[in-house]
């Protein structure tokens, strides 16, 4: 069988010419409908694992903030957690990275507080008196 035509063009069973450059954009169609939900999130996927550097800048701001106003204490609570990851759109693993870091980068904590951490064995000592928090470091009452 003789055909004309390019290297490129093949004949199927009619005589008709094939053209493959049609065939591959009608198969690329098709797998992308197929699988374009599943290629989306593995792109997502990919994008959050290569991403490493700087948190968004007003991110940041907003943790240094309150950074500033829990100094002598800086150790969010569960539910301050919550709402810093709702405020700055970062994962709550992303808040407490950034306050593990911040803490071992930044926070010495002060002479009383480390008697408070150190010396627990003194049950009239208050945090309360360091941290402004309205707990004891044993609240037994006979031992006040």
């Amino acid at each position: 069988m003789e055909t004309t035509g390019s290297s490129d063009e093949e004949v199927d069973i009619n005589n008709c010419f094939i053209d493959p450059q049609a065939e591959d954009r009608e198969l690329k169609g098709q797998l992308l409908r197929k699988y374009s939900g599943y290629l989306g999130s593995l792109k997502q996927e990919f994008m959050k694992k290569r991403k490493k550097g700087k948190l968004p800048k007003e991110a940041r701001q907003q943790l240094l903030d309150w950074w500033s106003r829990h100094y002598k204490w800086p150790y969010p609570s569960e539910s301050q957690k919550l709402a810093l990851a709702e405020s700055t759109g970062l994962d709550q693993k992303q808040i407490n990275n950034w306050f593990i870091n911040q803490r071992k980068r930044h926070w010495k904590p002060s002479e009383d507080m480390q008697l408070v951490v150190m010396d627990a064995a003194h049950p009239h000592y208050y945090v309360e008196d360091v941290l402004g928090n309205p707990f004891p470091m044993d609240i037994s009452p006979a031992l006040l």
